[in-house]
């Protein structure tokens, strides 16, 4: 089993670096679940690849991920953004709910066309397990809309008067993090280089304001939450999706065959490793594995 590992080390290590050297960056790979539990593990693992002397200004993380904790997502930023000035996300598989707000932190997404993001709906531990936010507002909105009409019945009107308020507002609050956070990073770093308008022929040439960006992102932000959209929590949202629907600036490596090839041949051993291992959490990076 040793020189098993050993091998696969070796060969991850050189893909590894074959990736570096086409990103210019440091590149890591994360995978499972983000959840507060593993903040620090995060922290120690960036700052131990930051000690190098050969550490770079740029980071590139494939992030594969169901999603978890909007709270982690905004630890795991600020502790990326205190040692580069510069994140790209590669999505190989795909980044849900969690993982999706993660990559709205980023300069630049890459996506191919089997790659998929997911809504927003961030997610709240209610004491037993992790459950949507908003599905839980929707159908409480849905209940009150019918009260406003006289169309309770008997059991919706017992479901409403048993609600937790303290979980409600937690789900509320939930909600509004999420939107606070996308529109602070698509403002502060995906629109970093949006100088100009490309694509409203009416503005086409014309600077871009501030609080046109603002505006932009909460637009995507709203939208990337709406469950009368996307319909499920699960929903795998592709690139052409992002970018037709929600107009959302990708980097399609589709066609770049190379680069997809670099980026398949380091994603998928090191996932069919860790579904060998039964590992539910796994980092990588040059210098850890």
């Amino acid at each position: 089993m040793e020189i098993f590992d050993h091998t696969i080390q070796e060969a991850l290590r050189e893909r590894l670096l074959r990736l570096e050297g086409h990103f210019a960056s440091d590149v890591v790979f994360y995978f499972g679940e983000i959840h507060p539990a593993l903040a620090k593990g995060f922290r120690d693992f960036i700052e131990k690849l930051c000690a190098e002397q050969t550490k770079r200004d740029k980071l590139t993380i494939l992030l594969n991920t169901p999603g978890g904790s909007a709270e982690t997502v905004e630890k795991m930023v600020n502790i990326i953004r205190f040692h580069y000035e510069t994140v790209h996300f590669v999505v190989p598989d795909f980044a849900m709910s969690a993982g999706t707000i993660f990559c709205m932190s980023g300069n630049r997404i890459f996506m191919d066309y089997s790659s998929s993001l997911g809504p927003i709906d961030p997610q709240v531990f209610n004491g037993k397990e992790w459950v949507p936010a908003l599905g839980y507002l929707d159908q409480v909105e849905r209940l009150l809309e019918k009260a406003k009409k006289n169309e309770l019945t008997q059991a919706e009107f017992l479901i409403l008067q048993s609600l937790d308020l303290a979980m409600l507002s937690r789900y509320e609050q939930a909600r509004n993090l999420t939107v606070t956070l996308l529109k602070k990073w698509l403002v502060e770093h995906k629109f970093s280089d949006w100088k100009t308008h490309r694509t409203n022929p009416e503005k086409k040439g014309q600077a871009v304001t501030q609080a046109e960006k603002e505006q932009r992102a909460e637009e995507i932000a709203k939208r990337l939450g709406d469950n009368k959209l996307w319909h499920s929590h699960g929903r795998m949202i592709d690139v052409f999706t992002l970018r037709s629907v929600l107009r959302l600036d990708i980097e399609d490596y589709s066609e770049d065959l190379k680069l997809r090839a670099m980026i398949r041949s380091y994603n998928d051993l090191l996932i069919e490793y860790i579904r060998r291992s039964q590992f539910k959490f796994f980092m990588h990076s040059r210098n850890f594995f």
